[in-house]
């Protein structure tokens, strides 16, 4: 056995362990939250689906991982359609043994979405191929649907345990790394679970930030209010752990992989092949200022210049990066893109406020990623913004 092999044995070995440690935390979690919330029946029938999803979703992408897996279905198209199958065969089991009505709802969208960006992946497969409009076509086609609809079916795990995820979001994050980290061969997606101390102060130096700049500008136009808290410290403490794991694992991880993960990385890359910023730049700012004006001023309340004003400040903080020319190219155009994008589509609160601030908190999100190549470290702040009302007696006045 050669020194490279032994290595690389080591190393699978090692994610192995990982993988295996972080599944314990979190599974520990689990019967801590479902405790007295659903029959032990129940629990014993949920816990051997709860370990293998999630122990796929802290292994699968590691590279010792995805080198593996990406030789083996090199060797002919079809390999790639053996990991979505066994997701698919997952969920089907784990809805038919929970008794669920598998013509409800709409199964076909969730077949869509794990199938349609690994076929094409696969079928355009090059190695080392740049980034083009085939990938954000594919990223475009892929969650457009969920924008609209839903798969609307009950995979929770458990079904009757108060929902501490559902088995096809934690799918649709897999098949999300499989398509675009191991088929698409995207580098830097780092939807890798690790403690690294330099991240996690970076982690929480940026939400410090955004919430200090919360209070600031909150209190002054009449945001936020300071409620403090009803209920007893442990009662708070034990509410602010569970929402903080449940956030985290439902909503920001989700949202960090194909934002920041896979939408700003490849913007990035993008812009740096075509060896100019300034027109990504241009195109950018030109159509979401306009973006955030419409979003401003379809919308009831004052202040409907605030999400176009938080446009201009992201793209000129961008502008004035780009041009020391310190930190690559693209990876702040890329940074404002996305930020000011993730902002606007919570068009739905129905806050122009909320809007502006939403977009500022994509920008931290962002500038996270950039700094750790990590999605778990920008999900981690997602969850600490989105929790803030909660961990400091807060309440938002939209």
């Amino acid at each position: 056995m050669t020194e490279k092999s032994i290595g690389a044995k080591s190393n699978f070995v090692n994610s192995l362990l990982k993988g295996a440690f972080a599944t314990l935390i979190l599974t520990l979690l689990f019967l801590l939250y479902t405790s007295g919330k659903c029959s032990t029946a129940e629990l014993w029938l949920a816990l051997p689906f709860f370990i293998l999803l999630y122990f796929t979703q802290f292994t699968i992408g590691r590279e010792a991982f995805i080198s593996p897996m990406q030789n083996w279905f090199r060797k002919t198209w079809s390999n790639t359609l053996l990991f979505p199958t066994l997701m698919l065969a997952f969920y089907t089991i784990w809805m038919l043994i929970n008794g669920q009505n598998m013509q409800e709802g709409k199964p076909w969208l969730l077949v869509y979405i794990i199938y349609f960006p690994v076929i094409v992946f696969g079928l355009v497969h090059v190695p080392d191929r740049k980034i083009s409009w085939i990938d954000f076509t594919v990223f475009v086609l892929a969650l457009l649907p969920t924008a609209f609809s839903s798969i609307s079916q009950n995979s929770d795990i458990p079904i009757n345990g108060a929902g501490f995820d559902s088995v096809s979001h934690v799918i649709i994050i897999l098949t999300g790394v499989y398509a675009f980290a191991i088929v698409r061969g995207l580098k830097d997606v780092g939807f890798v679970p690790e403690l690294k101390w330099k991240y996690l102060l970076t982690a929480l130096s940026v939400w410090a930030a955004y919430y200090l700049l919360i209070f600031v500008f909150g209190s002054s136009v009449n945001f936020i209010a300071i409620t403090g808290y009803s209920e007893t410290l442990d009662v708070v403490l034990k509410s602010i752990l569970f929402t903080l794991v449940g956030t985290f694992l439902h909503t920001a991880l989700f949202e960090e992989l194909f934002f920041r993960g896979i939408l700003q990385n490849m913007l990035a890359k993008r812009i740096a092949q075509g060896k100019s910023w300034l027109i990504f730049w241009q195109i950018g700012f030109g159509l979401l200022v306009i973006g955030a004006l419409l979003v401003g001023y379809t919308l009831e309340g004052k202040m409907k210049w605030f999400p176009a004003m938080i446009t201009v400040i992201m793209f000129g903080s961008a502008y004035l990066i780009e041009k020391s020319g310190k930190y690559g190219m693209g990876v702040y155009t890329s940074l404002a893109i996305t930020g000011v994008t993730f902002g606007l589509v919570h068009y739905h609160a129905k806050s122009i406020i909320y809007i502006g601030l939403a977009c500022l908190a994509g920008w931290a999100y962002g500038y996270t990623y950039i700094k750790t190549k990590n999605v778990f470290y920008s999900a981690l702040v997602h969850t600490l913004v989105n929790i803030g009302v909660l961990i400091f007696g807060l309440k938002m006045i939209r």
